[in-house]
């Protein structure tokens, strides 16, 4: 193929469909447990964490919740994936080997959230959220609303086996933040008149992007390391439908959704899925809540 802008062009619109259809080929799972939040700036405050907004009667004047100085924020990241083409390969006609590259850039750019939201999600045990804890933990801060004093929640099990979460995704702010500061963006430098054309033989192409995750309320999630058993479940659940207010009243935390991995895969199913139970009785907590197996998670 001749070198020249006009068929330059024309490799560029292919490389970028073949791009966009590895995009479109990936499903991503993140956003079931992850909220989007559109981001405008380098960073973004997320103070307003620490004040679980609640209804109150209105006796008297309001009562302003003032939002939380925890200093809880989120820097946006910049990621970027890039492939380099010699400039022979497309004197030679040889140029279509590339295509399925760009089709692998594209899966890989749309998957890329999955990876960031679970790793955060499996790395909460050791990663601290808006209130200075790890994400689960054992000794949250909130106030006694019948002492007034400082007390401590936990919203872990602790053990030694694969973890395992359970989550409320009913609200409009799930447990995790996927802040979106620049979708991924296709972009190439085949100009060849570029100095690195010039200066290395090959033209490049790539995606870049901008953004990050974080932890949003702790009470929205409950993660456990003790045996998956319907025991521990039910005690996880418990645990967040029980969670009050500084006022005390009730959060009203309703879990829905169980997340594991390939290892307690079949567990989950046994527990949630089976019509009875090995001594023959009706399971009556069969569908309690929805399963969802993500690979990534062992």
């Amino acid at each position: 193929m001749l070198i020249n802008r006009s068929n330059m062009r024309d490799l560029q619109v292919g490389f970028k469909a073949a791009f966009q259809s590895g995009f479109a080929g990936i499903k991503p799972t993140y956003l079931r447990i992850a909220t989007v939040v559109p981001s405008t700036t380098g960073t973004e405050d997320y103070a307003w964490l620490g004040d679980w907004p609640k209804m109150r009667e209105w006796i008297g004047q309001r009562v302003v919740k003032n939002l939380s100085e925890y200093g809880y924020s989120l820097k946006n990241k910049k990621f970027e994936s890039t492939v380099a083409v010699p400039r022979d390969k497309i004197s030679d006609d040889q140029h279509g080997i590339y295509a399925p590259m760009m089709t692998e850039m594209g899966r890989s750019a749309a998957a890329h959230p999955d990876e960031l939201v679970w790793n955060l999600l499996t790395n909460g045990f050791a990663t601290k959220c808006y209130d200075g804890q790890s994400y689960f933990d054992t000794d949250h801060p909130v106030i006694d609303p019948k002492t007034g004093k400082a007390a401590s929640i936990s919203n872990m099990q602790a053990g030694a086996g694969k973890a395992w979460y359970l989550l409320d995704t009913t609200r409009s702010l799930k447990p995790l933040i996927f802040q979106d500061r620049e979708k991924p963006e296709f972009v190439s430098k085949d100009n060849p008149e570029d100095e690195r054309a010039f200066d290395r033989d090959e033209f490049t192409y790539g995606v870049r992007a901008r953004y990050n995750a974080g932890f949003g309320f702790w009470q929205m999630a409950f993660g456990s390391k003790a045996d998956l058993t319907i025991e521990n479940l039910l005690a996880a659940r418990k645990a967040m439908r029980e969670l009050t207010s500084d006022e005390g009243h009730k959060l009203g935390i309703n879990p829905n959704l169980l997340v594991v991995g390939i290892s307690n895969s079949d567990k989950a199913r046994e527990i949630l899925l089976s019509e009875r139970l090995s001594n023959g009785q009706t399971n009556v907590n069969r569908n309690l809540f929805e399963i969802l197996e993500v690979p990534l998670l062992d």
